[in-house]
């Protein structure tokens, strides 16, 4: 274990930092909720179409070169329930 500089925090300081962790704790499961739950089905949209896509139309792989991907070459869907993380 190195040698750690040894400090005080202030009250204030402690305060302050309690709050803000708080905070951003809400902030997280707010987005984390938006995203896993409100807009689920739209991201689901999104990315099938995504998928369609790359499949048909296909993408650049450099400057005027595409590249279409073949449907074996998309992994399968897993049977988990999918989950956006941040």
């Amino acid at each position: 274990m190195p040698n750690l500089i040894k400090h005080a925090r202030s009250r204030e300081a402690a305060a302050w930092l309690k709050k803000e962790i708080s905070e951003q704790k809400a902030r997280y499961r707010r987005i984390e909720h938006e995203m896993n739950v409100t807009i689920a089905k739209q991201r689901d949209k999104w990315i099938d179409e995504f998928l369609h896509r790359i499949q048909t139309r296909g993408y650049h792989v450099h400057f005027n070169m595409q590249r279409r991907i073949k449907p074996d070459e998309i992994p399968k869907r897993p049977k988990r329930k999918f989950k956006v993380v941040f």
